[in-house]
Order: C-alpha cells, then structure tokens, then sequence
C-alpha cells in the first residue's frame, strides 16, 4: 500500500473497530467507509417566486438530489393586514382581502361581507345570495384553473396553461363587467352588490357556461391519463388523512386524502343547502389525487352557477342588496335629492356608523380550503379585533414532512399542488 494512503485506511479501521463494538448491526467496511464520507448540501430553494410559487423560502438539506429535510421561512410580504383592519371602518377591509388570495379574491371579498352582515344580525334577499354563490364559483373555477394549469408546467407541459388561460380571461371580463375590476375585484358591499347585474354580464355567464366545458374536457385529455404526468405526480408529497386533519388541512387538499369536508355542506352560507352537488375526494392525499380533485370540483362549480342562475332569474328583478340605510350606501341620484339619503352617505362613508358589540367568527369554502374571519367588535368603528384563517398558512407548515425523502423536482410539484399562495401565507 502506498504511503499517501495509509493514515486514511489507518482512520477508518480505528472507526470500524470503534463502531463495531458499540453497535449491534455492524455494518459492512464498504458501507460504513461510505456513510464517513456521506455529505449533504443545503441548498435554498426561494425565495425566488417562478418555482415556488410566492415569495417565501425553503432552506433544504438534500443529499444529491434526496431532500434530507426542510425548513420553511415565510415574511417576506408580511403586510399586517390584521392590524391595518383595525384601524379602518367595515366596509373599507374588503379591499385588503382581495390581496389574501388574490386568484380567487371574489370569495374573499364575500366572506368578509357576510362576517359583517353576521354581527349586524342583517339579512339578504335570496336573489342576492344567488349573485353572489355565480360569481363565488366562478372565482373557484378561475382559481382552480390556474392552480392545475400551472401544475402541468411545473412537469413541463406549457401547452394546458397556455389554452385555459383565455378561459380565465372570459371570467375576468365577466368581474369587469360586474364591478370593473378583474384581480382584486373589491367586489360588493356589506348587504349585497353595488349594482345588479346587466343583460351583458348574464349574457357572458350564458356563453361561458356553454363553451368552457369543451375546453376543460381537452385539457383533462392532455392531462389525466397521461404517463408522464402521472409518473410525476402519483405517490408524490402524499399525506395520509390522519395527519392532513392534524394539521388543519381543509378544502381540496384535505379532500384529497379522503375527508368529505367541505364548508358549503357542513355549515351552509347563502342559501348553499338547496343546491344539488358533490364533493370529490382522493384515496392517498398525493399530488395526482389533489389535481384529480380539482379537476372534479371545477365540473361541480359549472353545476352549481347552472343551478344559481336559474333561481336567480326566478327571483324578482332588480334586488341586489338587502334594505339596510344606515349600512347600505344609497344610491347616488338619492344622494343627490334627499336629506336623508345625503345623512346615510354622508355617515358611512365618514365611518361614523357604530358596529355592535360582539364576537363572530364565519368561514367560507374558499378555493384553496376554509378561509375564517374571526372579528370581536366593541361597538366601535372599526374591529377590536380581526383575525383571517388562512388556509394556506395551514398547509405550509406541512410542507417540510410532505418533502422530506422525495427529490427536489418533487418538491416543486408538491408546492404547486397544494396551491400555496405567497399573498394569503403571509397576511
């Protein structure tokens, strides 16, 4: 033996002899010299946004390409939506939730309203709880397209993305016509919608109803069956129904590991109990089954508007807001002609309107799970106290066990599939 090498072979027969005597499985020369020189990298994956997805960072220890383990960092868009809401009247937070998940912002928008309208005991009529479930599943629907669209580039196939992204745009156009705003659409008001909606935007309803399922049914068929995707996907950040429930899993992601959990049916809001529709659910809480899943609840979502619009058409025209003047903002040419109407607008818009006291807390299936509002009012102007349950803050913390053992391309897909939003984690 050469004598460059003999202070090495001396080092490892002093370790093997050490470690066989200690231990009661010995391993092997060749297997333990190998577990010596072993060594892990740590590698940063984010905070850039194109890969992960938002801009938070996953501090990874991999050897070679086998994630070891991960530890999660969020903040860096922290925007103290909480505390901001507490020094701004009711109605003036509803823009800070469109910034939560800002795919789906309409059910934001509407969950606050209806957290409101909970803790003023206020009623709406059913042609606006109508209006407002059409335009909730419609934001599903878009916030589900993105999610699965964006999956399928994340395992390299551009060419879904692409397609259903003019789908979305139709949805868009719909918003815009509505409220005329798109993204964060600030759409509605406490006790309803700021106007009804017109000949045209029915008409797009109509029209995004009768083509949209074509073209969801091209994109499962590029999708669904095919044995690159599946490959990429199935058995890929799995988690079992037990520890999805431990967490606080809910949404799609909990129903893809087998829980029927779904807020529209548990705890009905906006007349949801007369509609007639399923919840899909996975078997093994893996990244195939929770775009599997997604796929299903965007079928459902068409089911649901169909139903909505018809019972909408059958309510009398021209109601869209409940009868509230000291919580409704009158309409302008009232403004404009009447003294009491000028006291109202005048009082609401000043914030000058005391909540009563209270404590309410009131949930909605949102896209990506239950989003909360929990709002303790002490008569106030403004909220004592609020706080949102963000369902992907939830799903973040599960993140680490969901990787740890798979590769790192995996970890890209697993974060796409639970459809983290960087906007909603940080709040």
């Amino acid at each position: 033996m050469e004598d460059s090498l003999l202070p090495k072979f001396e080092f490892y027969e002093q370790c093997i002899n050490g470690y066989i005597t200690k231990s009661r499985y010995p391993m092997s020369h060749v297997q333990l010299i190998n577990e010596i020189e072993k060594e892990t990298t740590t590698l940063n994956l984010g905070p850039t946004h194109p890969a992960t997805h938002g801009v938070f960072q996953n501090i990874l220890e991999v050897d070679g390409e086998r994630i070891v383990s991960a530890s999660p960092t969020i903040g860096y868009i922290h925007r103290a939506f909480e505390k901001l809401a507490e020094h701004r009247p009711f109605y003036q937070i509803t823009p800070i939730t469109d910034r939560l998940n800002y795919c789906s912002s309409p059910i934001n928008n509407i969950g606050w309203h209806m957290t409101v309208e909970k803790l003023l005991g206020l009623e709406t009529p059913k042609r606006v709880d109508y209006m407002r479930i059409i335009i909730m599943e419609l934001a599903r629907i878009s916030d589900h397209l993105i999610c699965n669209s964006i999956l399928g580039v994340d395992t390299g196939a551009f060419t879904g993305f692409l397609y259903v992204m003019q789908e979305r745009e139709k949805i868009y156009e719909i918003y815009e016509e509505i409220c005329g705003a798109r993204l964060t659409t600030n759409i509605g008001r406490i006790g309803g919608f700021e106007r009804d909606f017109n000949e045209k935007s029915i008409a797009k309803i109509e029209a995004f109803l009768i083509r949209f399922p074509t073209v969801w049914k091209e994109f499962e068929a590029l999708f669904n069956r095919n044995r690159i995707f599946m490959d990429r996907t199935i058995g890929v950040g799995a988690i079992s129904a037990e520890r999805a429930l431990n967490y606080g899993f809910t949404g799609p992601n909990l129903r893809a590991a087998g829980v029927d959990y779904d807020v529209r049916v548990m705890n009905p809001y906006c007349s949801y109990e007369e509609f007639d529709f399923e919840i899909p659910i996975g078997q093994h809480g893996d990244t195939y089954d929770r775009f599997m899943v997604l796929n299903e609840e965007i079928w459902q979502s068409l089911r649901i508007i169909e139903q909505a619009l018809a019972k909408m058409k059958k309510e009398p025209a021209g109601v869209y807001h409940a009868d509230a003047p000291g919580i409704y903002l009158p309409k302008k040419e009232e403004v404009y002609n009447n003294m009491e109407a000028l006291i109202y607008h005048f009082k609401i818009i000043m914030g000058e309107i005391d909540a009563p006291v209270g404590e309410v807390y009131h949930s909605v299936e949102g896209a990506n799970g239950e989003l909360g509002f929990y709002l303790i009012s002490d008569g106030g102007r403004t909220p004592y106290r609020l706080h949102f349950r963000r369902p992907c803050f939830i799903y973040y913390q599960a993140y680490p066990e969901m990787v740890t053992g798979g590769l790192i391309s995996d970890a890209i897909v697993t974060m796409s599939s639970l459809n983290v939003i960087a906007g909603e984690l940080d709040a």
